[in-house]
């Protein structure tokens, strides 16, 4: 079985100023990559030393040389275009919008992807050589860029399917592993928050009206995840993310995983499950029961989408009712999502992000001793 991390974290971090400034001045050509790199690099070093601080037992770089969680895959493959509009069947956001907050068009898959590089080669390198204990390094899934990518009139003439274009990426997605294997990597997560569209009675219905035959889109779904990782069991601890979006403080999905649950967690050959369970939006523990007794879950129990403490005595009692469907011993805590999904966070303080962590960290040290 994989490693058990039992206070964990899912991987994007708030942006200190002085690094959205970097940024900010790199972007106006007024700053050189290399000074970009050393901010972030600074930053990194301020994250890695406040999770030491918290007790955290997997560190992360939260993210920061990334403009959003999926832009590290956009910026390491050719063949990808940002669209003149919202690809079709475009998200819908939920809950109450951030003034000013941006939303982007997704690149679509407008040529023959090709690697022009790594996809993490830096951060896995400086984590290796800064982090003060075991460490992650986050990538989209296939299923999650695919979900986005695919555009008829655009992809079709390179890639005749959704499927197909997910196989090009699980392969791209492969190579990348495999090299963070060989980095010294001892955690690989991979994130997956679209599956859970496949859980949401609206959205079931809206794909369903488009054509979609719903078992078998999960089934090609999981087929290019796994072939992400197939052959790396037991190498590295391979996690597998799912969340309903987490962006400025709103979500794409709502609905327990009851829809999906027996087909995704028997098939998908991930041995670690980081998932959301904040919210009523996410259901109850019962679809648990269909996780086989090898895995380690994450229960994501703790909001990131605003600064509001949840009670300790509330998340020991929800530990203790996940219980009954998966050992404790194979169980650990998280919050539900990353901090800033992508550049502007969501609306929390750093000192506000920080009490969530030692909330995480508390409260696995009253379960799990």
């Amino acid at each position: 079985m994989s490693a058990r991390y039992r206070a964990e974290q899912i991987g994007s971090l708030l942006r200190p100023t002085e690094l959205l400034a970097a940024r900010d001045r790199f972007a106006a050509g007024a700053a050189t990559r290399d000074e970009l790199t050393a901010a972030e690099d600074r930053a990194i070093e301020q994250a890695l030393e406040m999770q030491r601080q918290v007790g955290l037992d997997v560190f992360v770089d939260g993210e920061y040389r990334r403009r959003s969680y999926m832009m590290g895959l956009y910026d390491a493959v050719e063949g990808f275009e940002v669209p003149p509009a919202a690809s079709e069947g475009g998200s819908i956001w939920r809950g109450k919008p951030l003034d000013g907050y941006p939303r982007v068009n997704y690149p679509v898959a407008a040529g023959k992807l090709k690697a022009r590089g790594r996809l993490a080669a830096r951060e896995a390198s400086f984590l290796k050589e800064h982090s003060p204990g075991p460490w992650k390094v986050t990538l989209p899934g296939a299923q999650m860029i695919g979900s986005t990518a695919f555009r008829a009139g655009l992809t079709e003439p390179f890639y005749a399917t959704r499927g197909e274009l997910m196989a090009e990426l699980a392969g791209l997605l492969r190579q990348e592993v495999q090299a963070l294997v060989a980095d010294g990597v001892p955690y690989v997560q991979i994130d997956a928050p679209a599956y859970t569209q496949f859980a949401d009675p609206l959205w079931r219905q809206r794909l369903e009206r488009g054509g979609t035959n719903l078992e078998a889109a999960i089934s090609e779904a999981i087929a290019a995840d796994n072939a992400i990782v197939d052959g790396l069991a037991g190498k590295v601890t391979l996690g597998f993310h799912l969340c309903r979006g987490n962006s400025g403080g709103q979500w794409l999905s709502e609905g327990g995983y009851d829809p999906i649950a027996e087909q995704l967690f028997s098939e998908l050959r991930y041995d670690t499950f980081l998932l959301e369970y904040d919210t009523d939006r996410a259901g109850d523990f019962a679809p648990l029961r269909f996780m086989p007794n090898d895995r380690v879950v994450v229960l994501g129990l703790i909001t990131t989408k605003s600064p509001d403490l949840e009670s300790p005595d509330e998340l020991l009692r929800r530990i203790e009712a996940a219980a009954r469907y998966i050992p404790m011993e194979n169980l650990a805590l998280s919050p539900q999502c990353g901090f800033a999904s992508s550049i502007p966070g969501n609306p929390l303080s750093w000192d506000e992000q920080r009490r969530k962590l030692e909330l995480v960290v508390q409260t696995a040290a009253k379960a799990w001793g």
